[in-house]
């Protein structure tokens, strides 16, 4: 009997931690706890920890087992910008985000930045603005809100700000975007890509 956590890569919403721990549990292991990029098991006696298996297992659902540090830090940064940008109904994003990707992450901003940098090729900020932008093309589909309220929602200083934006990484403006919005939107964790 051992208590072990895994740290899973592509976990991205609660669907996704649904399926981690069903396939888990499928595989003979008690989930004791599941957050975005985690997972602590509870191997029960007479049942080897097969990290093989897992891996395999994750893989076939789009994920993948990290045991580097670094690595997991870097998820771990990811985590919390989706789980910032992705909230519905919660206006968060006007908090300052590098001390708020800090306190997630429990490391110094100015170390996960240079080591995002370092492993992903582009920087916190950018990652943080493809998945501002991924939100608002969501919710221009939905076409629930006014562009004003879009952008007090994503923390944006004015519609202006994100028009401009969003033209900037789209090619589109929002307007068109809404008129054009098949095959235009990319899963969480293709955002960067």
């Amino acid at each position: 009997m051992t208590d072990t956590k895994l740290y899973i890569k592509n976990m991205v919403c609660d669907r996704c931690k649904r399926v981690v721990a069903e396939e888990l549990n499928k595989l003979g292991y008690q989930v004791q706890r599941i957050t975005l990029g985690e997972a602590d098991l509870y191997v029960p006696a007479g049942k080897e920890l097969d990290l093989e298996e897992i891996r395999e297992v994750m893989a076939e659902n789009g994920f993948s087992l990290m045991d580097d540090r670094k690595t997991q830090l870097i998820e771990q940064v990811k985590v919390a910008i989706i789980e910032l940008v992705h909230r519905q109904g919660e206006s968060d994003l006007h908090i300052n985000t590098s001390d708020y990707i800090a306190e997630k992450v429990g490391l110094d901003y100015n170390y996960l930045s240079s080591l995002f940098s370092s492993f992903e090729g582009i920087t916190i900020e950018r990652f943080l603005i493809l998945q501002r932008i991924e939100r608002v093309k969501e919710l221009l589909v939905y076409n629930e809100l006014s562009l004003k309220e879009i952008a007090y929602e994503l923390g944006y200083s004015s519609v202006a700000h994100l028009s401009n934006q969003f033209k900037k990484i789209t090619g589109f403006t929002p307007s068109h975007f809404k008129e054009i919005k098949e095959d235009k939107r990319k899963t969480i964790d293709k955002v960067q890509e």
